[in-house]
């Protein structure tokens, strides 16, 4: 049953309701006031709406904590996946082999290791047979740096020397460069001269030939 409102005309007189019409006789509120106050507002939408809201922030929430769990798994699949666990036991249970096999035999390993070895090579499987080329390689070239990095060190004290040669040879270097500039000037001038004297060749011919045609003497 819907409770009384003490503003509503239709309902019966009240206490309330005499002191609300006592207020608007004496102009404290106003009938618009009253109007307003009586339009029914839904209080419990906003509610609803933050409920609907906070739901739908737990379910982000809780698809978020799904996706992290997916990825942890994921990246844990190798650890925790049987297979992998199983190959894993398998490579531990084989070292394991390995080192009691070298624990057994300790004494005549270290007796080989102490022994020289002449004459003798360890043997190597053929499954190591690449690598063994590999580290060759790596071993010829890092032999070829250490030497070109010793002979730097050993140069080190050198320095200096090095440099107060190396000095005077590009001194006397220039000096060989102003020499041979003025070679080549002078085989220049030289080769000049020698056309202008072939080209004076024919006509002191030509002069002297006149003059024997004419038998004239040259004076001394």
């Amino acid at each position: 049953m819907a409770a009384a409102k003490p503003w509503d005309p239709a309902s019966e007189p009240n206490a309330a309701g005499l002191l609300l019409d006592h207020f608007v006789a004496s102009g404290l509120v106003t009938q618009e006031m009253l109007n307003i106050s009586k339009k029914s507002t839904s209080c419990f939408v906003n509610f609803s709406r933050l409920q609907q809201i906070t739901d739908i922030q737990a379910e982000i929430y809780q698809k978020n904590l799904e996706i992290e769990l997916l990825r942890l798994e994921k990246d844990a699949a190798d650890v925790v996946h049987p297979s992998f666990l199983a190959q894993k036991c398998h490579t531990l249970q084989s070292m394991n082999n390995h080192l009691e096999a070298v624990l057994k035999e300790k004494r005549s390993l270290r007796q080989r290791l102490l022994k020289p070895m002449c004459q003798e090579n360890l043997p190597i499987e053929a499954v190591y047979h690449r690598y063994m080329v590999h580290l060759l390689e790596l071993a010829v070239t890092f032999i070829e740096r250490l030497e070109d990095h010793l002979e730097i060190i050993r140069n080190i004290p050198h320095l200096d020397e090095n440099l107060k040669k190396m000095s005077t040879a590009l001194a006397e270097m220039d000096i060989l460069v102003a020499e041979t500039a003025e070679l080549a000037e002078n085989i220049l001038k030289w080769r000049e001269q020698q056309k202008e004297i072939s080209s004076c060749i024919p006509r002191i011919l030509a002069e002297e030939n006149f003059l024997h045609k004419c038998d004239v003497t040259v004076p001394p």
